[in-house]
């Protein structure tokens, strides 16, 4: 079980890299993500053209604060056992949980429902989690940890997100 964190850029990105690898070897890949809508980000444009690669949007269409509503906790929820299920099915090689940790973070799920969702898979299907921040249950369960370390950004200068760039 792998884990890309940190407030850096990168950690989906990351992630993406794996699967790409993992498909090229033949390896079936889940990519769910948890808090993005399917709102034709590049991944998913690429993701589709990939036979081995299942990308999966559970996010609503807006952001998430620190003050979530219902709908938001139903939504990171249902992410949750929709992974769970598809995992379990034993089609997948990778499972990609991507922006889980930010669910965790924002008090969507809990460490412990994702723990004990992971801990049902099949023992033979590589998982990995991203998003910020890293709680220490998560960081103890994980076989590798990997944090994407700011330094600067773009948007410090006040330069707008770009297509195929940042998404």
């Amino acid at each position: 079980m792998q884990i890309y964190t940190g407030n850096g850029k990168g950690k989906t990105t990351a992630a993406l890299g794996l699967s790409l690898r993992a498909s090229g070897r033949g390896l079936k890949v889940l990519f769910l993500q948890f808090m993005k809508p399917d709102a034709g980000y590049g991944e998913h444009i690429a993701c589709s053209k990939i036979d081995n690669i299942t990308m999966m949007s559970m996010g609503l269409d807006h952001f998430v604060s620190k003050n979530p509503k219902q709908e938001d906790i139903d939504a990171a929820k249902a992410a949750l056992r929709r992974s769970e299920e598809m995992i379990g099915s034993g089609e997948y090689d990778l499972a990609v949980l991507d922006e889980s940790l930010n669910a965790v973070r924002l008090g969507l799920i809990s460490s412990k429902e994702l723990i004990e969702s992971l801990e049902r898979r099949p023992k033979n299907v590589e998982i990995i989690l991203t998003g910020r921040g890293l709680p220490p249950e998560l960081e103890e369960y994980a076989d590798l940890v990997t944090e994407m370390k700011l330094i600067k950004h773009p948007m410090d200068k006040g330069i707008d997100a770009r297509v195929g760039i940042e998404y």
